[in-house]
């Protein structure tokens, strides 16, 4: 979460805005990878024309129902690159 992309977008959120987002973060953080993998309601999609830096895939996940967050798996850490609050901003980059 320290990519400065992310943080634009997260510091600019409304306050209902960013309390669903947190809640989010918060729910991600208490699962396992497996979990989160079957998680429904993350609808956590990989977006194919994107790689990380470490050559990872680049997942889109739903943090609430206006905003999707792109992260990629690190090792055992999930990290955040940026967050788009419209919606389909996110499968563009």
């Amino acid at each position: 979460m320290n990519s400065p992309e992310f943080q634009e977008v997260l510091f600019r959120l409304e306050a209902v805005e960013l309390k669903q987002v947190i809640a989010s973060l918060r729910r991600l953080s208490e699962l396992e990878w497996t979990a989160l993998y079957r998680h429904t309601g993350f609808n956590w999609e990989a977006i194919d024309h994107l790689k990380a830096p470490n050559g990872a895939k680049v997942y889109s996940l739903r943090l609430s129902q206006k905003i999707r967050a792109l992260a990629f798996r690190d090792g055992e850490f999930l990290r955040f690159v940026s967050l788009h609050p419209d919606h389909d901003s996110a499968y563009g980059r």
